[in-house]
């Protein structure tokens, strides 16, 4: 059996986040008479930074920016009329969608030195997302660490800025930052974002780190439960597999997660279903690949035809021994013949006869592979619609001994997601 290891693709939003409009954006000047004289704008340019503000109010960027120009030619300008003058247009500009003059018009302003503190850092954040934006990405890791540093960064900010390192390929610090920010989105009590995770992702499959990936790929899981997510991380896990048992339990968890994708991948279960004794789960699932036109090729539909022609007599002589089959089984005093009869009654369907035999055989002990008397009892549940039993059969594997890791691993996660 060869597996390959699923080339990562991921879908990345160049944008970095921007959301420019949603800075809360409000420009820091005023003209207010009541300020002390060194704040306030010099008379000589009132006329034009009135009619500016007032075009600004309206909403009427290009009339604004007219009146800002006017008043920039003037001459005798103090600081604070140019740090007003620049504040105003970077304004202006990002409600024009300008960004590059947006950004020009807010290094101007803060040049200046007349920004309070506060005021300071808000056009520093605004300059990180603006730069940003605008692909200067060099600079807008400085405005970034600088609003970082200053404790100014929420959840979004920090996401640009693991964002900015993946695109200049610098992976150790993408993960950094990614961190970072999932760390302040659980803080404030959000939903981390999607991609920081991709990031990571993408970053551990360049490096052909499977357990990296893994790891990343359970939070992702986690996060979203997305089928995707589970197909990669179950073909890195199968790969890794030699042993038949565990890799027909890990195709167990590929079958209930609907994350397999693949014609062979069907095959496969199938003919170890089948080696295992379990032909009516064998036959039901060559069928469903068949039925999902996954044997594309002559060949395959052939050789699929063929399995499925030889597992579903087997299946019928079962499902008719089930009665006698059970009654044998509730007689005897090991238990492995009740979780054989209830793992024939899954394969055919019967959920609650599965429950009831495999219930009956685990307190009697003796049983050859208890992880797959806790998985079906488990499986049992989750068709009987029965989330709170089925999640307490999952619990058991933690009892079974020597149980393979990645299995119990992998079960557990299958667990943690039912219901959500």
């Amino acid at each position: 059996m060869t597996h390959s290891t699923p080339n990562v693709r991921l879908k990345l939003c160049l944008g970095l986040l921007l959301a420019v409009t949603g800075l809360a954006m409000t420009t820091q000047a005023s003209l207010a008479a009541d300020k002390p004289k060194e704040q306030q704008i010099s008379r000589v340019i009132a006329k034009e930074m009135t009619a500016a503000q007032k075009a600004l109010q309206a909403s009427q960027w290009q009339e604004a920016l007219k009146n800002l120009d006017a008043a920039e030619q003037k001459s005798g300008l103090t600081p604070f009329d140019k740090k007003t003058i620049f504040d105003f247009k970077g304004f202006a500009n990002v409600r024009l969608n300008k960004l590059k003059e947006a950004e020009q018009n807010y290094e101007q302003a803060i040049a200046t030195g007349q920004y309070t503190p506060e005021e300071a850092a808000k056009t520093t954040r605004m300059l990180f997302r603006l730069s940003a934006g605008n692909q200067q990405y060099s600079k807008a890791l400085d405005y970034g660490k600088q609003v970082a540093d200053a404790g100014g960064a929420n959840a979004d900010d920090l996401a640009v800025m693991s964002q900015i390192y993946f695109l200049q390929k610098d992976c150790k610090n993408s993960a950094s930052w990614a961190d970072k920010a999932i760390t302040a989105a659980r803080k404030a009590g959000e939903t981390p974002k999607e991609n920081l995770y991709q990031f990571k992702l993408q970053c551990a499959s360049d490096a052909a780190d499977n357990a990296a990936m893994s790891a990343v790929l359970i939070d992702l899981i986690r996060l979203t439960n997305k089928t995707n997510y589970w197909n990669t991380l179950l073909r890195i896990e199968r790969q890794e597999e030699r042993d038949d048992h565990n890799l027909l339990m890990i195709y167990r968890i590929m079958y209930d997660t609907n994350s397999m994708n693949a014609g062979s991948d069907y095959m496969e279960m199938a003919q170890l279903l089948g080696d295992a004794a379990l032909p009516g789960e064998a036959a039901a699932v060559i069928e469903k690949g068949m039925s999902a036109g996954l044997f594309t090729e002559q060949k395959d539909k052939d050789r699929a035809t063929r399995l499925a022609n030889t597992l579903k007599p087997r299946a019928e002589t079962d499902k008719k021994g089930q009665a006698q089959f059970d009654a044998e089984a509730a007689k005897n005093p090991a238990g492995e013949l009740d979780v054989k009869t209830g793992e024939v009654y899954y394969g055919s369907g019967d959920y609650q006869n599965a429950v009831t035999a495999i219930n009956r055989g685990i307190p009697k002990n003796q049983i050859k592979h208890l992880d797959e008397a806790y998985v079906y009892l488990g499986r049992s549940y989750v068709q009987l619609k029965n989330t709170a039993d089925a999640k307490k059969a999952f619990t058991g594997l933690k009892t079974v001994p020597n149980i393979n890791p990645r299995v119990l691993k992998l079960w557990e996660l299958y667990s943690e997601k039912l219901g959500s």
